[in-house]
């Protein structure tokens, strides 16, 4: 009898069992973390993610464990246990481990902050390919903080990030979240900047997503106004179909069907839906010269998507004679109105200097408008409902983690939230300072309400020496930003000559200015008026007094 040796192990069957391993070892040093949770129903739910993970030898598994417990998704917070975790994560080379660290050393949550350390944690998740890092470093080397100030290195960290989101732009996987302002009276805010104009259809769908019926109750509404024949209801039942959701299945033939009557009406979504279906092909032949003539007639309308489409038929010269100069422009239009992959465009066209003088800067700013409106925007969602339930705590981890991705908004709002003395992740002699850098950063941003709050920490030493003259400085930059408070503070400093020279008249004009700056000085301004005019009556009376003597 023959004994044959066993089939020798294969390179891939060794090295499944070493990851297997290695997740075994990793899960039986983060059994320690269940000593910091509380009550038992906590620490069976965390035993069985743990378990899971070394089942399945997943480390996702223990990443989203770490999450939950750092921004309190599916049971309470529990920052201490988040971070033994996230040691041993980061550690192991995961780079969502490696970011969620460098996030906390750079503000000091349940750790000592160090900023370098943090730094190197982030330069190794943007290695990674972890994209929240990328934007991070795009962040501190486009503003230099921490870093010198490097404007290729922020577009080289924006661009990739951007990249992605383009991606889930194209098949309309992303959509703007809004960004609401805690601030009581935030100035110089119009209102729905930050809710970009996108039509009724991709909200509805961006709800079918999340399971929302909203969707279906859409579909049935304009089901009912294109029986009226109400051309809008006809096209938008075109874009249903032609994308397909929970509500409809995807359908080019019964898109192409609702397109064609609304594009008879003159219906710019109808034109721009018959141009895309001769683009895209399928229910009729690719024909791009068909495409051209309906794209255009529906961007003479004014129809953003239309305008891009355009740019990009002339950058890539399909269906016409390459043209970057016009591409630039229907890229420049459609991103007017809105449309962020122009956005996107417009930042590629700088970044190489295709059509336009090339410009960093330029792209920069682009890159980060698009690498804005990624997945992790919905945590000024989730951030904003701990904040009206009250969970202080809750809503300021997840605002500073939007914080240190350059988010002006949340830098605000994590200002604001630290100065409420509702904070108890931080010691007392933290909050100020830390208060101070994040407004600091929202007036770097160009936020003059910012900027007035760095001038009042200035006035009256919070979290930093008392210092007038700097508070002037700060006040005369946000006046600059026609800021009525500012004008208001000026006016007060010049009044009683606090870090500039006493000089009643320039006070006078600094209250007068902020009453015609905004009518909510208007009575703040009367008052200190009446005050400045009987100072003004009292001290020609007291001359008066010394020259008659």
């Amino acid at each position: 009898m023959v004994l044959f040796p066993p089939p020798p192990i294969t390179f891939l069957a060794q090295e499944q069992a070493a990851k297997k391993d290695k997740i075994q070892q990793l899960y039986k040093r983060s059994l320690k973390i269940l000593k910091h949770l509380k009550s038992n129903k906590d620490k069976e739910e965390a035993h069985k993610l743990l378990a899971r993970a070394a089942e399945t030898g997943k480390q996702n598994v223990l990443e989203k464990l770490a999450a939950n417990m750092l921004f309190g998704h599916k049971g309470p917070q529990n920052i201490k246990a988040a971070v033994l975790l996230y040691e041993i994560l980061a550690e192991e080379g995961s780079h969502k481990g490696q970011t969620a660290l460098g996030f906390l050393l750079s503000y000091g949550i349940g750790v000592e902050h160090n900023h370098a350390k943090a730094l190197l944690y982030y330069t190794f998740a943007s290695i990674g390919g972890n994209l929240i890092s990328k934007i991070i470093l795009g962040y501190r080397f486009r503003l230099g903080i921490n870093v010198p100030k490097n404007c290729e290195a922020a577009l080289m960290n924006y661009r990739e990030a951007a990249h992605f989101i383009a991606k889930r732009l194209e098949k309309n996987e992303e959509l703007p979240v809004e960004k609401v302002r805690l601030t009581e009276k935030p100035e110089n805010q119009s209102f729905s900047t930050e809710f970009l104009d996108w039509d009724v259809y991709q909200y509805y769908r961006f709800l079918a997503e999340r399971g929302d019926t909203q969707i279906q109750k859409a579909f049935y509404y304009f089901l009912k106004a294109a029986s009226t024949g109400d051309a809008n209801g006809v096209a938008f039942l075109g874009k249903m179909y032609l994308e397909g959701s929970t509500a409809v299945p995807q359908d080019n033939f019964t898109a192409w069907r609702y397109f064609r009557i609304a594009a008879d009406k003159g219906n710019p979504v109808g034109l721009w839906g018959l141009g895309l279906l001769y683009f895209r092909g399928g229910v009729v032949q690719v024909n791009y010269t068909e495409a051209f003539k309906y794209f255009q007639k529906a961007a003479e309308k004014g129809l953003s998507s239309a305008q891009l489409q355009l740019g990009v038929m002339y950058l890539t010269g399909l269906g016409v004679r390459k043209n970057y100069k016009l591409a630039f422009r229907y890229f420049y239009l459609a991103s007017e109105n809105g449309q962020i992959l122009a956005v996107y465009y417009l930042a590629e066209m700088y970044t190489s200097g295709t059509g336009v003088f090339r410009s960093c800067q330029n792209a920069v700013e682009l890159y980060r408008i698009v690498c804005e409106l990624g997945r992790w925007s919905e945590k000024f969602l989730t951030a904003y409902y701990a904040y009206q339930a009250g969970q202080a705590d809750l809503s300021l981890v997840q605002y500073l983690f939007l914080a240190e991705m350059g988010y002006e908004i949340a830098q605000s709002n994590s200002a604001y939230i630290m100065e409420s003395e509702k904070v108890k992740i931080f010691h007392k002699n933290q909050i100020y300072p830390l208060a101070l850098l994040l407004w600091n950063r929202a007036a770097n941003q160009g936020n003059a309400f910012a900027t007035v709050k760095m001038g009042d920490y200035h006035y009256y030493g919070f979290g930093t020496q008392r210092d007038y003259g700097i508070a002037v400085a700060h006040y005369i930059l946000a006046a600059n930003q026609r800021s009525a408070q500012a004008m208001f503070n000026l006016a007060y400093m010049y009044e009683h000559g606090l870090g500039i020279p006493k000089d009643i008249h320039l006070a006078r004009r600094w209250y007068d200015m902020a009453a015609e700056t905004s009518a909510d000085a208007l009575i703040p301004v009367f008052l200190a008026s009446i005050k400045l005019e009987a100072s003004l009556l009292l001290s020609e009376l007291q001359l008066l007094n010394i020259w008659g003597s």
